[in-house]
């Protein structure tokens, strides 16, 4: 029977194949595991009534999938559920989360994303003398999609109240240091962990397997861009890139922009893309396999991160920037929140957010001066190390310790 140093449970409302729960959850648990930890991830699912498997271990970490998910996931697109259905389906996973964690027995619970689902489970779980801490990767009340005011108001609720009542909190931006830190008037342990990319899915490939790649796509001889993310407006401002593209198409006629990713957004900017004249350049590639996403940003000459200067941008850690640039491949993205101090002195990668001239202006820098590309990708693989979360895994051991 294996000896853990201590057992550790995560509370999450996604699978670990959404977004956050791959690019930052899931690489903290392994590790952690590799640590020496015990961990459990209790959480919700898309697909959770068609699951033929609800319980598993994959790579020393346990996965307990309990309900369903607040959306579902068909093909690239998401869809939400009705008001009525919507409220039975959080209830429900609300009643699972947490029964399921109050019988689970563990040395340290952590809630990642402070939602109502799994918040009250971690208020359940406070007022049985557990020790429960809290990780806020965004601002969960500004960025999400909601259906009516009363779900934005109830969200809003526990992330004001959670940080207050847990042991301590995880952030992943200055942002969202400074928000816990007001509302918990200094009196909070804060521990500031930014987002970085996972070194195994993002290994850098070889120049030769690019080169196919390409060759596969049709794309040999295209500057590429590409977009790699979440098509859900409500978060990511894809149409503000569209809008730049179309620009840069007047400047690099032959240029092809690959956005990969599913949301409920795809149908509309699909149509918007048409509106703009820009989509026999534009490529739909929807959802693809974990494992390939790498290969998308190493095919590209230049990835972008749209953003405008707004609450949602400032608290957000963009994975995308970390993920591009730990492969080598530069990112233009907005001059807001902790960008610049992901960049450093790269300054050609932070262009004005919210503009779409100066989106604009950023990519066709990159696409059109290979040796500005070329310093850009040397700065970024010397610097791979910082950009990836082996670098982060100590402060989560040392704020359960």
């Amino acid at each position: 029977m294996t000896e853990f140093h201590k057992h550790v449970t995560f509370l999450l409302t996604q699978s670990i194949d959404c977004p956050s729960g791959l690019g930052r959850t899931w690489p903290v648990a392994r590790g952690l595991v590799a640590r020496g930890y015990g961990v459990r991830i209790i959480g919700l699912n898309p697909h959770f009534e068609s699951l033929s498997e609800r319980r598993f271990v994959r790579d020393g970490i346990e996965v307990w999938y309990v309900g369903q998910m607040h959306v579902r996931k068909v093909g690239s697109v998401k869809e939400y559920f009705g008001p009525l259905s919507f409220a039975k389906v959080v209830v429900s996973a609300a009643v699972r989360l947490t029964g399921t964690a109050i019988r689970n027995n563990s040395d340290v619970y952590h809630v990642w994303k402070p939602h109502p689902m799994n918040g009250l489970a971690g208020l359940a779980l406070l007022a049985l003398g557990r020790r429960v801490y809290l990780d806020c990767d965004d601002f969960e009340a500004a960025s999400n999609r909601f259906g009516a005011e009363w779900q934005r108001r109830i969200v809003g609720w526990f992330e004001d109240i959670l940080p207050r009542l847990v042991h301590g909190v995880t952030v992943n931006t200055r942002f969202l240091e400074d928000r816990v830190s007001s509302l918990t008037r200094g009196r909070q342990d804060v521990t500031l962990v930014p987002n970085a990319a996972d070194p195994d899915r993002f290994q850098v490939p070889r120049a030769d397997a690019v080169s196919a790649f390409r060759r596969h796509q049709g794309l040999e001889s295209n500057p590429i861009v590409a977009y790699i993310g979440s098509m859900e407006l409500a978060s990511h401002p894809v149409d503000l890139l569209l809008e730049s593209f179309a620009t840069v198409l007047r400047r690099v006629p032959n240029a092809v922009l690959l956005l990969v990713g599913g949301g409920a957004d795809l149908p509309t900017l699909r149509s918007r893309s048409v509106d703009l004249e820009i989509d026999r350049s534009t490529r739909f590639v929807g959802r693809v396999p974990v494992g390939d996403v790498s290969m998308y940003y190493a095919a590209a000459d230049v990835s972008v991160d749209p953003v405008r200067n707004d609450l949602t941008a400032r608290a957000r850690s963009p994975l995308k920037v970390y993920e591009s640039l730990t492969v080598g491949t530069p990112v233009v993205t907005g001059d807001v929140g902790d960008r610049t101090s992901i960049v450093g002195e790269n300054r050609e990668m932070l262009v004005e957010p919210g503009s779409a001239d100066a989106l604009a202006s950023g990519m066709t820098a990159f696409l059109e001066d290979e040796a500005l590309r070329k310093r850009v990708r040397i700065w970024a693989l010397e610097n791979r190390a910082r950009f990836c979360w082996p670098s982060r895994i100590d402060a989560f051991a040392q704020l359960y310790e």
